[in-house]
C-alpha cells in the first residue's frame, strides 16, 4: 500500500512540473551589451592596413638619363633600392636650368618621401622648395652647404680618386702629355682636376697637363672637340669630368686612338680598347643610403661626405687594361691617403703648396 502511494504521488509531481514548464516562454535572445567585457581571446581580430607605398623622386641635371655617368649611377642606386626595398622610383630629367625649380615643385606637391637634386647646380632651386615644403625630405648630391632640417647633403671626396687615376695616367703616357676635361668650371670640378694633376706629378713630374672646360655637362660635341684639340698637341691619354660631354672624349679616343679615363661610373662599355679606367664616385651608394634611411626612419638633415675610406670614390678596371704595376702603385697610394700621409689639394693654392712624400 505505501508503494502504491509513493508512486502516485511521483506521478503527481511530474505531471504537475510538465505543466509549469508548458506554461512558461521560452527565453528570447538578448541584445544588451555584455555586462563584462571579452577577453582578449574573445575581442575580434581586426585586420591591419596595408603599409604606405615609399616613393622617391629624381630629377635629373641637364645631363639627363643616359649620361653613362653622373644620372645614370644616381638611378643604379634608386634601382638598387626599388629591387631591395620596394620603393616607387619616380624621375623627372631637366633640359635646362630653368627646369629645376618647376620639377622640384611639382615633386613636392605629390608629397614624395624623399626628392634627390642630382647636381650642385640645383642648390638654390632645392633650398627655395626645402623652405617652401617644410614636411617634405630632400637630398642633393655634391651639395653640403644647404642647412636645413628636411635636406641631406650627399658629397664625395672627388680628389681623391682624381689623384689615383692620376697616378695611372701618369704612368701610362709615352708622350708625357696628359689632358684633363671638365665639363662647367667650379670649385667642384676643380676638385676632380687637382686631385688629378697631383697623382700624375707624384709618379711623373715631368709631364704637362693640359685643362680645358667645356662649359657643359651635356654635349658630347663640346668634349669631342676639347679631346682633340688635347690630343693635336701631344695628349695621349685625357681624364675627364664632364658629365655627357665625356661621351665624346670617350668617340675621340677610339677615333684617334689614345686613351680616355672615364668618371663618375665604370665607362669601360663606351670602348673597352680606348678606356684606361674610370674614376668611380659612388653616387648610387648615396642614393641608396638615404633612400634605405627613409625606409628605415632615420632620415637626418645633414652632410655625409663619402671618401676612399668607405670606398665612396675610387677607380675601377672592367676592361683589365690596367697593368699590375699600375695597380700596385695605385693601391699603394690609396693607402697613403687614407692614412694621411698624402693631403690632396683640392683647389690650385693647395696643389701649388703639394709636395710628394717619399713613400
Amino acid at each position: 500500500m505505501k508503494k502504491r502511494v509513493l508512486a502516485l504521488t511521483l506521478v503527481i509531481a511530474m505531471v504537475f512540473a510538465l505543466a509549469l514548464t508548458g506554461c512558461s516562454k521560452p527565453a528570447e535572445p538578448t541584445t544588451a551589451a555584455p555586462t563584462e567585457a571579452p577577453t582578449e581571446t574573445e575581442a575580434p581580430t581586426e585586420t591591419e592596413a596595408p603599409a604606405k607605398q615609399i616613393v622617391v623622386g629624381m630629377i635629373t641635371d641637364t645631363g639627363g638619363l643616359g649620361d653613362e655617368s653622373f644620372n645614370d649611377s644616381a638611378y643604379l642606386g634608386l634601382t638598387k633600392a626599388k629591387e631591395d626595398f620596394g620603393v616607387e622610383v619616380k624621375v623627372l630629367e631637366s633640359d635646362d636650368e630653368d627646369d629645376y625649380g618647376p620639377n622640384l615643385t611639382a615633386f613636392a606637391s605629390e608629397k614624395y618621401d624623399l626628392i634627390f637634386s642630382v647636381g650642385f647646380l640645383m642648390a638654390d632651386a632645392t633650398k627655395a622648395a626645402a623652405e617652401q615644403f617644410t614636411d617634405q625630405n630632400f637630398a642633393i648630391i655634391d651639395e653640403g652647404g644647404i642647412v636645413l632640417p628636411n635636406v641631406a647633403g650627399l658629397t664625395f671626396k672627388e680628389h681623391e680618386g682624381s689623384f689615383l687615376v692620376g697616378v695611372i695616367a701618369g704612368l701610362t703616357s709615352e708622350t708625357d702629355v696628359i689632358g684633363f676635361v671638365g665639363g662647367m668650371q667650379f670649385p667642384l670640378i676643380e676638385k676632380f682636376q687637382y686631385g688629378f694633376q697631383a697623382g700624375v706629378k707624384a709618379v711623373n713630374p715631368d709631364a704637362q697637363v693640359l685643362v680645358n672646360y667645356t662649359g657643359s655637362f651635356g654635349d658630347p660635341a663640346l668634349g669631342k672637340e676639347a679631346a682633340l684639340a688635347q690630343h693635336q698637341l701631344g695628349a695621349d691619354v685625357i681624364y675627364h669630368a664632364s658629365g655627357a660631354c665625356g661621351i665624346g672624349v670617350i668617340q675621340a679616343a677610339g677615333e684617334q686612338d689614345f686613351w680616355a679615363i672615364g668618371v663618375d661610373m665604370d665607362q669601360s662599355a663606351l670602348d673597352p680598347e680606348h678606356v684606361l679606367c674610370s674614376m668611380i664616385k659612388r653616387v648610387d651608394n648615396a642614393t641608396y643610403l638615404a633612400t634605405k634611411s627613409i625606409v628605415e626612419g632615420t632620415f637626418k638633415g645633414e652632410t655625409i661626405e663619402f671618401g676612399l675610406e668607405v670606398d665612396g670614390v675610387g677607380y675601377s678596371d672592367e676592361a683589365g687594361n690596367l697593368s699590375a704595376e699600375m695597380v700596385a702603385a695605385a693601391e699603394k697610394y690609396r693607402a697613403a691617403i687614407i692614412d694621411g700621409t698624402i693631403i690632396v689639394p683640392t683647389d690650385l693654392a693647395t696643389f701649388e703648396a703639394f709636395e710628394v712624400p717619399e713613400l
